[in-house]
């Protein structure tokens, strides 16, 4: 089960620059791939292009291949898509359905659509829920929540459809370190227990360090850089394309800086601290 990007550029229609230019990725079954960037980078069009919206929904002109499984996402109807990669918008009021009375119903109302039993359904609802620690706003309405209530539920939304491949974008931007650490638990959770590979774009770099197999910087449409986490969010030059390390990095300098350690015995005392 694979998702991978092969020399894909995009542009929008109408634009006279690319979007995106060459990038090549690949996404398998039980990992999670962390993308930072500044703003205006190509974060978002690089989630619409790996799920397929674009150009199948959106807009623009794409040169290379994005593919699921070898098979072209541009050969896949949008229905198909759905079923195997779920997308997680920035805006996600905008995602909600508009349809549903309560949340409980919004978060079936996926599943529904795909014909599943009842009983499957509600376990599904009933897991999401209690996975990202929204049990309680089960019986409210969509249209009366908060930023953070609202993007919590259009995760849940996405999550109880159970997708192969999962795309976030900024899952967390609206959420206090509370949320943002349950709905780190909860893709911990998909990746353990359904092998769901997923793609998150995340300004929180804490949370790509506890969560991201591997890392990629992207700038101006671009590959900057890509590898294991430790390793990309460590890099001294990731604050030179506007990102900021996570705060393990950050103390580790500030140690090493100072001259109280030296960088590795900063590792081992933060690796202990983790414990």
């Amino acid at each position: 089960m694979t998702l991978r990007l092969s020399a894909a550029t995009y542009r929008y229609a109408g634009a006279r620059h690319n979007a995106l230019d060459d990038i090549d990725l690949e996404l398998s079954a039980g990992s999670v791939l962390g993308v930072v960037g500044p703003n205006e980078a190509g974060k978002s069009t690089l989630c619409l292009v790996a799920s397929g919206l674009a150009p199948v929904v959106v807009a623009g002109q794409l040169s290379g291949s994005v593919t699921i499984d070898g098979r072209e996402t541009i050969a896949m109807r949008p229905h198909e898509l759905a079923q195997r990669c779920g997308i997680l918008f920035q805006d996600s009021q905008a995602q909600l359905s508009g349809t549903a009375s309560t949340v409980f119903e919004e978060l079936a109302f996926g599943p529904r659509n795909l014909g599943l039993p009842l009983r499957t359904v509600i376990e599904r609802v009933e897991a999401s829920l209690e996975a990202l620690g929204i049990t309680g706003l089960a019986d409210r309405d969509p249209t009366r929540l908060s930023g953070g209530q609202a993007q919590l539920v259009a995760l849940g939304a996405i999550l109880a459809l159970r997708p192969d491949f999962l795309i976030l974008d900024e899952p967390t931007s609206q959420l206090d370190p509370q949320g943002t650490r349950m709905v780190g638990e909860a893709l911990r959770l998909l990746v353990r227990e359904h092998r769901t590979a997923i793609l998150v774009v995340e300004h929180k770099t804490a949370l790509l360090d506890q969560l991201a197999d591997r890392v990629v910087l992207i700038d101006e449409g671009r590959l900057v850089s890509q590898g294991p986490t430790t390793e990309v969010l460590s890099d001294p030059a990731l604050a030179q394309h506007g990102v900021e390390p996570p705060p393990r990095v950050r103390v580790r300098s500030a140690l090493a800086a100072a001259g109280l350690v030296t960088p590795r015995e900063a590792d081992l005392l933060l690796a202990e601290l983790a414990r």
